[in-house]
């Protein structure tokens, strides 16, 4: 399945939260996300988790294949006073210049990469002393609660979606940085609990690869119709409280492979 975001940009951009305030809290602890650092954000999507780094002075360099959403992007960081450069390019083979940053981040994108080219891409554009960060914040599903709901859904109107049952822990990604000859691995991961009105949740729903990032806009509209049904009948309150993860790999790449 090879999602296009760009044709669901409007609602990623409204609806999926972004990264919390408390990634970057526990980030700079470790050295990442100081201001006047230089940050690159691949696969920056609408810029969620290259925004959080520039809130903290820091200069960063937002990466995506799809121009749609690089658009909301600057959408988004211009109601802040935000700047961020934005480039049209792929992780794999970025087109920067090496050695030029701080800090290599993907935020909610790693899976989507061929990872063994973007992890030595990542290690040509560092520092030495930077750091690779590869980070998640994904909704967590149980048994009859709203996101595992919602995903049975998904699994109705889009038989090739397989991304249900999630714990949003990655341990392969620890296994890619080692592999590419990466050093001092560290992870961590918290759980929180994120406010969506059903309008909203419904939105980050369409906003999913599952459903707006490659279904057909007739079949994303039938969908959202019975999504809007379920949750009438099953979840009737202003305000839902959905369970979410974040979890993150920080890791440097080895003296030998700069």
């Amino acid at each position: 399945m090879k999602p296009d975001f760009g044709a669901t940009a409007k609602d990623y951009a409204e609806h999926r939260a972004g990264f919390p305030d408390s990634l970057f809290d526990r980030l700079a602890k470790l050295g990442l996300g100081q201001p006047g650092q230089d940050v690159l954000d691949l696969g920056t999507g609408t810029g969620s988790l290259g925004r959080g780094f520039a809130r903290r002075g820091c200069h960063v360099i937002g990466l995506d294949p799809a121009e749609p959403m690089l658009a909301k992007a600057q959408e988004l960081d211009a109601r802040e006073g935000i700047h961020t450069g934005y480039r049209v390019g792929r992780a794999e083979n970025t087109g920067l210049p090496g050695k030029a940053f701080d800090v290599v981040a993907a935020g909610q994108c790693w899976h989507w990469f061929n990872r063994a080219q973007a992890a030595v891409e990542a290690a040509r554009l560092l520092r030495p002393g930077g750091h690779l960060l590869i980070a998640h914040f994904d909704w967590i599903p149980l048994p009859g609660n709203l996101v595992r709901i919602t995903e049975e859904l998904i699994e109705q109107h889009n038989p090739n979606w397989h991304m249900g049952w999630g714990l949003g822990i990655y341990p392969a990604w620890l296994r890619d940085l080692g592999e590419a000859n990466y050093q001092g691995i560290e992870t961590f991961s918290y759980d929180l609990e994120v406010s969506y009105t059903p309008e909203a949740w419904r939105g980050r729903i369409r906003a999913s690869a599952g459903v707006g990032g490659t279904l057909p806009t007739a079949a994303v509209e039938q969908f959202d119709a019975e999504l809007a049904a379920i949750l009438a009948r099953k979840f009737p309150d202003p305000v839902l409280q959905v369970p979410h993860r974040v979890f993150a790999v920080i890791a440097q790449p080895a003296l030998s492979s700069l």
